[in-house]
């Protein structure tokens, strides 16, 4: 099996409760990303000056460089995964290259196992709750909202660090799920819960498949707000 996660930090700090629409803070940018092939090559991803420091934000061309690294790897039958991308890591990275089109035709072939579950469940879930309640061994090694403050005060090893283990972590993850034909995760009253998932699909699988009833929701999660940042072409 040939898998490549990924994962980006942003550099944007902002207060955010529990409920919170992000994109009411958007746009993000993106402060490091990191690539990391199954047993393999893991890749650190960032803008630099003169100096060689490591800059605020990704810049273009860098962003571009990544998005196109991606697209090699998915031509060579990788799959590209990340944990909720389809809406978030997708959509900026798309974003700082300039590229939206580009970067939504590579989401619409990646593996997303949050969308999926999603779309299973009706509701999202976290990547820490299915890496504690799965057994994954790594550990997140930070929250994600002290991310973007670490970087602005030049702490850039701790949030390289961080991105780079995300990145094992959804690893890790996608395996078990493969493995497992299953996803597990830790509810808020600290009890385990399990989904049967038989195999992963691509996103656009899942975008062409329907929703999970959400009837009993108070406030039930459109579909289309994981992907409504598509060029219209590519939106269903």
């Amino acid at each position: 099996m040939k898998l490549l996660s990924f994962d980006i930090e942003i550099s944007d700090i902002f207060e955010a409760t529990p409920n919170d629409d992000f994109e009411k803070y958007a746009p993000f940018h993106i402060s490091v990303a990191s690539t990391v092939v199954h047993g393999g090559e893991e890749r650190l991803w960032y803008s630099v000056n003169n100096d060689g420091q490591p800059l605020l934000n990704l810049d273009r061309h860098n962003a571009l460089e990544l998005l196109l690294y991606m697209e090699k790897m998915q031509n060579e039958d990788y799959m590209i995964c990340a944990w909720n991308g389809l809406q978030f890591d997708f959509r900026w990275l798309g974003y700082a290259a300039n590229n939206l089109e580009l970067a939504a035709q590579i989401a619409l072939k990646s593996y997303d196992p949050m969308f999926q579950f999603f779309n299973q469940s009706g509701f999202p879930v976290s990547l820490a709750a299915v890496g504690s309640a799965m057994g994954i061994k790594q550990k997140k090694l930070m929250h994600g909202s002290d991310a973007p403050v670490r970087w602005q005060e030049g702490h850039y090893q701790e949030v390289m660090d961080y991105v780079l283990m995300d990145s094992r972590i959804t690893n890790e993850i996608v395996f078990a799920i493969i493995q497992r034909k299953e996803v597990c995760w830790v509810t808020t009253k600290k009890s385990i819960k399990n989904v049967a998932m038989p195999r992963l699909k691509t996103v656009e699988d899942i975008i062409n498949e329907p929703i999970a009833d959400q009837s009993w929701m108070t406030a039930p999660i459109p579909k289309s707000r994981f992907y409504r940042w598509f060029p219209d072409h590519l939106r269903p």
